[in-house]
């Protein structure tokens, strides 16, 4: 177990106030006005919390590339794992933020929080992730163009820190979810789901183990 470990479940929305959604094509960064605390946070933890708040604010709220960057050591790497997007350093991560990424994200994209796990270097956020692909999202959905179809997929965020920065993100989703809500994966013959993946997460008391009804077998 790393020493110093928090962990802050989704048991109320005021833990983990960082929800973030857009009203009538403005992003406006839903937010509670008092800092997002826990006791069993030390200051080091907090900084690390804080400091990955800054880095999504400026992401999606104000969409400043430079104030993104500013959040990140030289060298740092983001690596979307299910399509290799992101970029190494800062010059590949100003591209990629300033063409691919932020303008490419849909209007309505919104953040529902599910828990964040804080050691003395790592930060680890889950979360759903929503949003309506009106706009191509090079980021996620590379050379798909916009089906207009309504998405949630839960996505986890493993954040490593240095010297007070991002050092690097590891981003991780079910491509398989995505595809199959998009229209562009049939999950009759598959074992994946869509939607129903991520009203799982939100709600673990929902129903388990729909695709065993598949299972055709004599043990």
């Amino acid at each position: 177990m790393v020493q110093g470990l928090a962990m802050r479940e989704r048991d109320t929305r005021d833990r983990l106030p960082r929800g973030i959604r857009f009203h009538d094509g403005e992003r406006v960064f839903e937010m509670n006005e008092r800092k997002t605390t826990s006791l069993a946070l030390g200051p080091d933890q907090q900084f690390l919390s804080d400091l990955w708040d800054e880095h999504v604010r400026d992401e999606f709220v104000t969409r400043d590339t430079a104030a993104t960057l500013d959040t990140m050591v030289p060298n740092a790497y983001v690596n979307h794992v299910p399509v290799m997007t992101g970029g190494v350093g800062h010059d590949q991560l100003r591209e990629f933020y300033s063409r691919h990424f932020i303008p490419r994200m849909p209007p309505d994209t919104s953040i529902t929080p599910v828990s964040r796990t804080i050691g003395t270097d790592r930060l680890v956020d889950e979360m759903v992730f929503h949003f309506t692909h009106t706009t191509e999202m090079d980021w996620m959905l590379p050379g798909i163009p916009p089906t207009g179809k309504r998405v949630q997929v839960p996505l986890v965020v493993v954040v490593h820190f240095h010297g007070g920065k991002l050092a690097h993100e590891h981003i991780y989703w079910d491509q398989a979810s995505v595809l199959v809500q998009l229209g562009l994966l049939d999950p009759r013959a598959l074992p994946v789901a869509g939607a129903e993946s991520a009203a799982k997460v939100l709600d673990p008391k929902l129903p388990s183990n729909a695709l065993l009804n598949r299972v055709n077998r004599t043990d």
